[in-house]
């Protein structure tokens, strides 16, 4: 489940540690050891950093240690870029949700869409647990649209708001396909495992206008599954 940390504490559901990863614009969080891709931090796609934190006093003196050997401490600029960003952090967040909010309502109704995957949405599996767990659900939308990968790559190529990108969680709307992108270097066997179809659409909802981006999702969609295959 994709969530900021101002939506989600790691620690207050037993987690004992986790890795805020600053990449580009994203932050990610290791929890249970599984590593998640989370939401916005700085926003901007132009800062590279982290941190771990733990509430566990043994973790957390082995890793001062490593730190401290190492040497790894951040820029003072990219320390400056991170501090800026946290700023609007929960103004962005606020944006990245109410429009993901409605893209995936909007999806879960459209005739040219087979399924559509919000936490915040009560037909998701796990919507319940998210209710409990976190206070947001974050700005990443996952639907399956109808057809084949020619429909999935037309759409892609007819978005005009949206940016075909592989990153997620900046100010701007993003589109990807996972079979063909971030999940190309695996088998076919195993993306089938995950669920990652040729038709699974992922979407990193921005903080523009919700009128402009339902329309652009709207004339993608009809340029890409045609009447006749409704």
């Amino acid at each position: 489940m994709e969530i900021c940390p101002s939506y989600q504490y790691p620690t207050r559901a037993r987690v004992q540690c986790c890795l805020l990863c600053c990449r580009r614009c994203v932050l990610s969080m290791s929890l249970l050891s599984e590593l998640c891709s989370l939401c916005v931090w700085t926003g901007h796609g132009d800062v590279l950093g982290g941190a771990v934190c733990t509430n566990r006093k043994d973790l957390y003196d082995r890793l001062y240690f490593v730190q401290y050997a190492v040497g790894a401490v951040q820029a003072p600029f990219d320390c400056y870029l991170a501090n800026r960003g946290l700023k609007t952090l929960a103004l962005r967040m606020k944006q990245h949700q109410s429009n993901a909010f409605a893209v995936a309502k909007y999806l879960e109704a459209h005739p040219r869409v087979e399924r559509t995957v919000y936490p915040g949405l009560p037909s998701h599996p796990q919507h319940e647990l998210a209710c409990r767990q976190a206070k947001g659900f974050g700005g990443m939308v996952v639907f399956f649209i109808k057809g084949g990968l020619e429909q999935s790559e037309t759409f892609l190529k007819s978005v005009k708001v949206f940016t075909l990108a592989e990153s997620l969680g900046g100010f701007e709307s993003l589109a990807e396909l996972p079979a063909r992108m971030t999940h190309a270097s695996i088998t076919q066997e195993e993306r089938t495992k995950l669920g990652i179809s040729d038709t699974l659409i992922r979407l990193s909802v921005g903080l523009e206008e919700e009128a402009d981006i339902l329309a652009d999702l709207e004339q993608a969609l009809e340029k890409a599954v045609p009447a006749s295959m409704l």
